[in-house]
């Protein structure tokens, strides 16, 4: 693979460049207006401990944006390496997504998906321009863990992998920039 240059650079390259940062998988959900929103995400992350804030992105071009920024309360859930098939129908762009799924809420209100490893309940604390998508910043206002010693799902290089189970080293106590821990 050769290097990237400023005269070279291109959205897919960059896209691929990218990819190389693995991530875990979360479906974001909310009802605004009794329609049920849910989208798959790889772009979850920690901002803030004091306030307990996180972050999320939504592409410009989705079809449900103007409904995610009028949410008044949101849920993030952590799905487990046996969840693809979840993942990918909540990754769809439209179709009925919450179809044949039983209707379970978080404490706020919001939606959620079955079986996931955990969800954090939120309530929107600011939206900034993220250049093609828009980024929400959320108050975690609780969390419920539903499986400890289950294995996330994650994503690298466009393709879902599993975590190795090799109990590797652990970060120093005294290291905070390291968030969870």
């Amino acid at each position: 693979m050769s290097d990237t240059t400023a005269a070279t650079f291109n959205v897919r390259d960059f896209r691929n460049a990218l990819g190389l940062f693995g991530t875990g998988v979360a479906i974001i959900s909310a009802e605004v207006d009794g329609n049920k929103l849910g989208a798959t995400v790889s772009s979850f992350n920690s901002v803030s401990l004091e306030p307990a804030l996180v972050l999320f992105s939504v592409a410009r071009s989705a079809l449900g944006l103007a409904q995610w920024k009028a949410a008044k309360a949101l849920a993030i859930s952590i799905l487990g390496e046996n969840q693809i098939e979840l993942s990918n129908r909540f990754a769809r762009a439209a179709g009925s997504k919450w179809e044949g799924l039983a209707d379970r809420r978080a404490g706020n209100g919001s939606p959620l998906p079955p079986d996931v490893l955990m969800h954090f309940e939120c309530r929107p604390y600011a939206v900034y321009d993220g250049g093609d998508h828009e980024i929400f910043v959320c108050e975690v206002t609780g969390y419920t863990i539903h499986h400890t010693g289950r294995p996330p799902l994650l994503f690298f290089s466009g393709r879902y992998r599993k975590l190795a189970h090799d109990d590797g080293p652990r970060a120093p106590e005294d290291n905070l920039w390291l968030h969870g821990w």
